[in-house]
């Protein structure tokens, strides 16, 4: 039975002499008082200092409240000691339980103020046991391990005082009496290490136990009670304390101690959820160092604490842009990783937006103790490692998702991802990266009862069907951080859009903006007008139909604005040009040179990758305040802005839809900058009623594309479901047509074996996958193009060209880049005539003969007929040996007539199906040659520089000329980086902010931590000892 706390009522002593200090002798030891010093109550004069002295016990103690100054109290445990042990037959044990009750009872009638002394009274209890647990035939366990509800109120120097109590209580066995004493000692020992020997009376017996009267007197006097108090304070004030930083131990106690608690509630599934969400409050102070994130809204503390989460269901939650989603899922994520001890997935639409995640979390990675893993491009590992100690977060686009999910269903490791995270959910119901999607979601519902799955989005309409096919609840809140006021533009007239009226806008005002004749012809839009009323102090994003529209609209508007605009933040954007122009290698594009100075640029894929990131920085820093851009932007990284111009209600050709306008708008309004946003969208008289349909009808209805995706759909599913091995298809009536055709279309291509019956639909149609289709599915392969890629393959062992790397380029080239690719026959030619002997019989194996070049250069009639994909595709790969060999894209851009943009295009292409080549050779025996051959290739191919940059470049978020500058400043490594001085980064690299410089040091460590784990793992598994050594039992 558990006692009551105990609580003493300390003595009250006039004066401030009660408060006094002491040094200690030596440094070793601490004079550390047992309780609390009282502050003085009179006087304002310092308290004399007293130098702390192993002489006198008396004075150490004299001016400290204790019992021993207590005189009523210990004349109780004087009259209760008498009064109990006259009789010689008493059990010992009970009696010192009801001394102990009444004592307890005493300090109870005299408590006046809640000072708790558990620490003395646990001394006490283990003196008073000295005296009173005196049976020789009890048995004494001194290996008993100590329980958590005693020693928890115990500090560490009372435990090194009981030690040191047995040791000497072990060593002095001389008389008959000191023998009982010694026993005692020891029995009371063990009894506090175990409280449940306090009440466990059946198991030792109530047997009397004889005692001399001598052994009475010497035992049982108050004195001894004194002597054994101040004997243990004496203890605790001398014991030596391990010189550790008490701060750090703390924190790290209180840590461990809340990841505990944290843990221990998530697996219960209580409400009450610890200090920040079932989160160690490190991760709090965390959010407020990384992100400046004080507090969370109100529905994200709602959405937080729903029951669903905390009962771990499917979760579907929309809200409008920058409504503060990610936040929410990041902080579920955590909790995953540190309470459940799982690993998690998270899927996002694009590759920038990929790395940019990476690069935001490695921090918190680094400091929680979890890998974070990028899964994008040609990037990460099938299956990945498994580890025995951190736990992973991989963060992947759509197909390395799927990709990734196929190898942890295959190794059954499916139920080590407790959480699978979704972001853009609406992206369910476009095209074939929707069907994957599907896909992945669908495996993860069938496979795993245990895996969480948590979806979010701005633009969802028919979720009933989505958390129908999820098994999910659904949240919704319409909260934004900043208000959105939606404006629509007609001529020089502004509306408000007011979905309570007829028409679904009102008049707002007139554009007061003086156009003369020859800029109103230049711009009839008003862009202009719209776009002075913001910039320079405010931020402003011009979305615009095309490419070649944005770089248009981006010269149109600087040609027109005044001087002064020019010398907001002149020499910031001087830099940025020079940066640019090293990009470039002496390069940069004429009309960037000519917008920047104004504080304009465009944005698109026509960019390069080293140019995206660069502008993309300038505009975050306020460089930039306005950017033309497509409609990609809106759903890539999150770049906000004060107003939102829509151009056009169109993007290309086609008319704008609800959730594109959505995604749109949403960009506008930056929490913690602006007060309000606000979104013009410019409209055409012809366009007006359009567009009043787009205002009032609701978002598009996310539907299914598995059966519109042939190939990349319901094809693709039913080849990996039947790769790994799921009973899908036993002896259900309701197979659709569509199925049946699919599976004896993968049969015919000789991915599947098998036969389906037509007639008895209640007899099972046994399927097993082939090699090739194991291949496919495992290398992501496209289903329209794997025959053709196998038997590529297969004609290159019979002459694989090794002389340069053009093969193999030609092998690594995508299939789906050729049919936009239009060669230019005077270029294909002289490139052909610049290639080596060896080189110009790559064409030759493949299927292009020099002679169709020539006639093809020269605008004769061909009348062999040579495969267009063919031709593209070897046209294709000449650009990429060429950008190998130069590994720039501008000159290679230059000398194929080509945009930039379309070259990075290809290389982040080729670089990813180069990847996905890899693994599909790898599950072919025949192929063994390639593995070595393409591994090289394709990390060649993801990098596109010179050897010594590579290390760097493999860290998230550097790239090229980032790589380059951190080179010629001495940082060559990836420890380098890992082990860098962020504020010595910022002064030793130009253009390098301390954000920029602290998440480029923070994913080096991550990246660094990673491969160590990775070479620990791979030791541990080699001194691992098999458990099926013959001859062993």
């Amino acid at each position: 039975m558990a006692e009551p706390s105990l609580a003493v009522r300390r003595k009250s002593r006039p004066g401030s002499a009660r408060k006094r200090s002491r040094a200690p002798v030596q440094p070793s030891a601490v004079c550390s008082p047992v309780a609390r010093k009282r502050p003085s109550s009179g006087g304002e004069g310092p308290p004399a200092e007293t130098p702390c002295s192993n002489d006198s016990e008396e004075d150490m103690f004299g001016d400290y409240d204790s019992f021993y100054g207590n005189d009523s109290l210990l004349a109780q445990i004087d009259d209760i000691e008498h009064k109990y042990l006259q009789d010689k037959n008493i059990d010992i044990k009970a009696a010192g339980e009801i001394i102990l009750g009444n004592l307890q009872s005493g300090i109870h009638q005299k408590k006046q103020d809640n000072f708790s002394t558990s620490e003395n009274m646990l001394v006490l209890k283990a003196d008073k046991e000295d005296a009173f647990q005196m049976n020789e035939n009890d048995p004494v366990d001194s290996n008993q391990e100590p329980t958590d509800s005693i020693l928890d109120d115990l500090p560490s120097s009372q435990l090194l005082y009981f030690e040191k109590m047995d040791e000497l209580s072990a060593g002095s066995r001389i008389s008959p009496v000191s023998e009982r004493t010694n026993k005692c000692v020891n029995s009371s020992s063990d009894k506090i290490r175990s409280p449940s020997s306090f009440c466990e009376d059946d198991e030792h017996g109530n047997r009397p136990t004889d005692f001399s009267s001598d052994s009475k007197c010497d035992l049982f006097k108050t004195e001894s009670l004194k002597d054994h108090l101040k004997s243990a304070m004496t203890g605790n004030a001398k014991v030596q304390t391990l010189q550790v930083s008490k701060t750090k131990q703390l924190k790290e106690a209180v840590l461990s101690e809340e990841i505990c608690v944290a843990r221990k509630t998530i697996e219960s599934s209580s409400v009450d959820i610890g200090p920040f969400y079932g989160l160690p409050s490190k991760v709090k102070d965390l959010f407020r160092q990384f992100r400046g994130i004080e507090t969370l809204y109100e529905w994200q503390h709602d959405c937080l604490m729903l029951e669903s989460l905390q009962q771990r269901k499917n979760l579907i939650y929309s809200l409008p842009t920058s409504g503060g989603k990610t936040l929410v899922a990041e902080i579920i994520i955590l909790r995953e990783l540190l309470c459940r001890q799982k690993d998690v997935l998270m899927i996002l639409p694009y590759v920038a937006i990929v790395q940019e995640k990476v690069r935001g979390l490695s921090s918190f990675g680094i400091e929680l103790g979890f890998l974070v893993e990028e899964y994008a491009g040609s990037k990460g590992r099938f299956p990945p490692i498994k580890r025995r100690i951190k736990k992973s977060l991989y963060i992947a686009t759509i197909e390395k998702g799927h990709a990734l999910v196929n190898s942890l269903i295959e190794t059954e490791r499916i139920d080590d991802l407790g959480l699978i995270v979704v972001d853009e959910l609406h992206m369910l119901g476009e095209g074939s990266r929707g069907a994957t999607l599907e896909i992945t979601l669908a495996k993860i519902l069938y496979t795993s009862k245990n895996t969480q799955i948590i979806g979010m989005s701005a633009t969802l309409n028919n979720v009933a069907d989505l958390q129908k096919f999820l098994q999910a609840e659904y949240y919704t809140n319409n909260f934004r951080p900043v208000e959105l006021k939606e404006y629509i533009k007609i001529r020089d007239t502004i509306y408000a859009v007011d979905s309570k009226t007829e028409n679904g806008f009102t008049f707002s005002r007139c554009l007061n903006f003086k156009y003369s004749s020859n800029l109103e012809k230049a711009d009839p839009d008003h862009i202009i007008a719209l776009v002075t009323e913001v910039i320079p102090k405010y931020s402003c994003l011009i979305f615009c139909p095309t490419k070649r529209n944005c770089e248009n609209v981006a010269s149109m508007v600087c040609k027109y604005l005044k001087k002064e605009f020019r010398a907001h933040r002149e020499k910031e954007k001087q830099d940025l040009i020079k940066n640019l122009k090293n990009i470039g290698n002496g390069s940069v594009c004429p009309v960037l040179k000519q917008t920047i100075p104004f504080g304009i640029a465009y944005h698109h894929s026509g960019l390069t990758n080293d140019e995206r990131k660069s502008i993309e920085e300038a505009y975050s820093a306020g460089v930039l305040c306005l950017l033309a851009c497509t409609a990609t932007l809106a759903a890539g990284v999150n770049l906000p802005a004060r107003r939102v111009i829509l151009r056009a209600p169109y993007v290309a050709n086609e008319f704008l839809k609800k959730n594109q306008y959505k995604q749109m708008i949403g960009r506008a309004g930056r929490a913690g900058i602006d007060s309000a946003g606000e979104s013009i969208l410019i409209v055409q008289e012809k366009d007006k009623h359009l567009v009043q349909d787009l205002i009032n009808s609701p978002l598009e209805n996310c539907y299914s594309n598995l059966l519109l995706e042939l190939t990349k759909g319901m094809q693709s599913l039913l080849l990996s479901l039947v790769g790994l091995k799921q009973q899908l298809l036993s002896k259900e009536k309701s197979l659709s047509e569509i199925i049946k055709d699919g599976l004896e279309n993968l049969i015919e291509k000789g991915l599947l074996k098998g036969r389906i019956s037509e007639k008895d639909h209640n007899s099972k149609c046994t399927l097993t996958i082939t090699l090739l289709g194991k291949a496919t599915y495992k290398g992501s392969i496209d289903l329209a193009y794997c025959s053709l890629l196998y038997r590529e393959l297969k004609k290159g062992l019979e002459g694989l060209i090794l002389e340069s790397n053009l093969h193999l380029l030609y092998l690594a080239t995508p299939y789906d880049m050729t049919s936009n690719c239009s060669p230019d026959w005077m270029i294909y030619l002289r490139l052909f005539n610049q290639l080596s002997a060896a080189e110009q019989k790559v064409a030759d194996a493949v299927g292009v003969p020099e002679s169709f070049i020539t006639k093809k250069a020269s605008g004769q009639a061909i009348r062999k007929n040579v495969d267009s994909v063919v031709v593209n595709r070897l046209y294709l790969s000449f650009v990429l040996y060429t950008l190998l060999k130069e590994t720039n894209i501008w000159s290679v851009s230059e000398k194929f007539n080509m945009s930039r943009g379309y070259v990075q295009n290809l290389l982040n292409s080729a670089a990813s199906f180069a990847s996905c080549v890899l693994h599909f050779c790898e599950e072919l025996e025949e192929f063994w040659v390639y593995k070595a051959l393409l591994t090289e290739l394709t990390k060649q191919l993801t990098y596109c520089v010179k050897t010594e940059l590579i290390p760097l470049m493999e860290v998230a978020g550097v790239l090229e000329a980032r790589a380059k500058q951190l080179y010629n400043a001495g940082y060559k490594t990836l420890a380098h980086l890992a082990n860098a001085n962020p504020e010595t980064l910022v002064k030793m690299i130009e253009h390098l902010s301390r954000r920029q410089a602290k998440q480029i040091v923070s994913s080096a460590k991550m990246l660094l931590s990673e491969k160590a784990e990775a070479l620990q793992e791979e030791v541990e598994e080699l001194l691992k000892v098999p458990t099926d050594i013959p001859g062993t039992y």
